[in-house]
């Protein structure tokens, strides 16, 4: 039972939530429940029939609508005399900006990708507002609280990065399953589907095979004469035959590997199985929106491994009904984890370059997981987070400090705790959102373009939306749509120029400020000319620095059983549902340090209730390098903090 002076702090308090998802629909539920009264929301996004199993403001009419406004309407059905003001928007849309932001007592993340959580974290400290920060994935979840000047920011530590593969380990060398899922769906889907004048690093070339005429004919090309179980099986042979013996020609690759195999239709079918795909048709059912290969080969089961016989039906399959039934959409497709046809083919794809390459096959289950980062959300999870986010809220506005916690949701219980309680911990001194410590940029100042400075340093690595760079007393570049037109054209021609033939040169020892009005945040990047750099660790061609984790001496364990590397155990009393910790009591260090690396191991959790993805960060597929191909593959190791006095 709340006190009447929390009673009190609820009913004055105007809060902001951010996303309206898994935790933000039980985040609305629990505020309003709570006696919260003036609660307003911001979502971008519409209801998908795969929100309905957890998102369960939302019904099947609502399939196509705004989440924000149909959770509003969902929650005053029984909470009719409170204020709940929807936002069908981009949180970061110019609109909410600093000034937006300060109307409010306190900040509510249920967000699903990094970008926007840097952004509103950023916009948070410029607003001088208390930001309450949360995650899921699957059984794991955390909530953390950030106040300006007396706890570390969200961005203090480093977060997950994606794992970046170089293209010759996708297209020559694989070794993992995620490694063919890439191959799939961001070269092979993307060259038959998607927008025909993207570079890609497929090999295009036609095979003997082809009885092309013509030697420079794009083999992805499907001629006039040419039916859809020709173009089929043409493609089929290119990449998984063709392609791999032009791989095989190359012995000192395969000095230390194990060599793939060659696989073509004749191989995989008998003359007559060849003729037969496609003949399923009847099968099929007409609308757009329902054709699926599976079905028209009356493969029902998707946690099924497919042989290397029926990914190949299914890859043939898939492709025919493209051509036929989804002609309209070739030319302009990505791909989509919510497209069956789309997920149908990449599976199917990957699994017969695995079969080549000696590696397990998958299901389309297993495979679309990979495929779109998906973590299968529990619903669970989501309720317990959006308590203890609501438990954190009411602290914060009562200026609680001393009793604010972050809190780590267990999958496997350790001294019988589920939820572990972790004093906050200090800002980091090196961090450059909330201390301004200046970077560290090491690249080749004479090859480098500033286009790639902008891309892989500006927007990628420091969230900046709307960048203004100067050099000195120079603007050498801004982003914005109020330029004037000239003034936008000098800034084109100069993000062709290498950073040495600027008009202000950027050469080594050059210190360059970049700022985000909008967030309000600037910072210093020190330049350090480098002529080389490694292609497998350092592939974006250049190297930034100087935002790292404190490097205080590590106090794995303490005499009471504290830990100051990765979380303190505090009492906390039985009101905040959290089984309290006795103080005092020695812990065997086996125990504390099962402890320790459970929080560890789940503390870059930084996303996540995946299944709403988007595209994370944070775990979301992102090509930061035109050369690199770049997906989500394990969480860093946890990094040395020092928790507040």
């Amino acid at each position: 039972m709340a006190s009447g002076s929390q009673l009190e702090a609820i009913k004055r308090a105007k809060v902001l939530m951010v996303g309206a998802g898994g935790i933000g629909c039980e985040l609305l539920k629990t505020l309003a429940l709570s006696g919260f009264q003036d609660i307003h929301i911001i979502d971008m996004d519409t209801i998908e029939v795969s929100n309905l199993n957890r998102q369960f403001l939302f019904r099947q009419s609502h399939v196509g609508q705004s989440k924000a406004k149909v959770a509003r309407d969902a929650v005053l059905k029984f909470r009719p005399h409170i204020s709940i003001t929807p936002y069908h928007a981009n949180v970061k849309d110019p609109e909410f900006n600093v000034e937006f932001f300060k109307q409010f007592n306190v900040v509510l993340n249920g967000l699903d990708n990094l970008d926007a959580r840097r952004h509103v974290n950023r916009l948070c400290l410029a607003a001088e507002v208390p930001l309450v920060e949360s995650g899921t994935t699957g059984f794991l979840g955390q909530v953390t609280v950030h106040v300006k000047g007396k706890t570390e920011c969200y961005e203090c530590q480093p977060k997950p990065t994606p794992k970046t593969y170089p293209v010759c380990t996708i297209t020559s060398t694989p070794s993992k399953f995620v490694h063919c899922i890439v191959w799939a769906k961001d070269l092979l889907f993307a060259k038959l589907f998607g927008d025909k004048n993207q570079e890609n690093d497929l090999d295009v070339r036609p095979s003997d095979g082809t009885n092309s005429t013509n030697p420079t004919e794009n083999v992805f090309e499907r001629r006039a004469d040419e039916d859809p179980e020709q173009y089929g099986r043409k493609i089929y042979d290119h990449v998984f035959g063709y392609n791999i013996e032009v791989a095989l020609a190359n012995e000192e690759t395969w000095k230390n590997r194990n060599k793939p195999r060659p696989v073509y239709v004749r191989d995989v079918f008998p003359d007559k199985l060849i003729l037969q795909n496609g003949s399923l048709e009847k099968n099929c059912v007409t609308e757009e929106s329902a054709v699926s290969a599976m079905s028209s080969l009356g493969l029902k089961n998707p946690q099924d491994i497919w042989s290397l016989a029926e990914n190949s039906r299914i890859f043939l399959e898939a492709l025919r009904l493209f051509i036929e039934k989804r002609q309209k959409d070739i030319g302009n497709l990505t791909f989509d984890k919510d497209d069956q046809l789309a997920v149908e083919f990449v599976t199917a794809a990957a699994n017969i370059r695995a079969s080549s390459f000696g590696i397990p096959l998958h299901s389309l289950f297993e495979a679309k997981g990979i495929a779109g980062n998906i973590v299968h959300a529990v619903a669970t999870t989501n309720a317990i987070i959006a308590g203890l986010i609501v438990i954190e809220a009411i602290k914060v506005l009562q200026s609680d400090f001393q009793n604010y916690r972050m809190t780590y949701c267990l999958e496997h219980p350790s001294r019988k705790m589920l939820l572990m309680p972790v004093q906050p911990f200090e800002a980091n001194k090196s961090c450059y959102v909330c201390s301004e410590t200046p970077l560290l940029l090491e690249i080749n100042t004479r090859t480098s373009k500033l286009r790639d400075f902008v891309e892989k340093i500006v927007n990628n690595k420091l969230g900046m939306n709307l960048p203004l760079i100067m050099h000195g007393s120079t603007l050498i570049f801004e982003a914005g749509d109020d330029l004037e037109e000239d003034v936008a054209a000098n800034y084109a021609l100069n993000l062709d120029k290498a950073l040495a033939e600027l008009p202000a040169p950027v050469t080594s020892g050059t210190v360059l400020t970049v700022e985000d009005l909008q967030q309000e945040l600037s910072c210093n990047i020190n330049i350090k000319h480098r002529e080389e750099f490694d292609e497998e660790k350092e592939p974006d061609g250049m190297l930034l620095s100087g935002w790292v984790a404190p490097t205080e001496k590590d106090a794995r364990l303490v005499s009471n059983g504290e830990s100051t590397s990765a979380a303190q155990l505090a009492e906390k009393s039985d009101e905040d549902g959290i089984a309290p910790a006795r103080s005092g009591t020695k812990r065997k260090q086996s125990e504390m340090s099962e402890m320790i690396d459970n929080i560890d191991d789940m503390k870059p959790c930084s996303s996540l209730d995946i299944g709403d993805q988007l595209n994370p960060q944070e775990v979301e597929d992102n090509d930061d390098d035109d050369d690199d191909i770049v997906m989500l593959d394990e969480n860093p190791g946890p990094s040395k903090r020092k928790k507040l006095q």
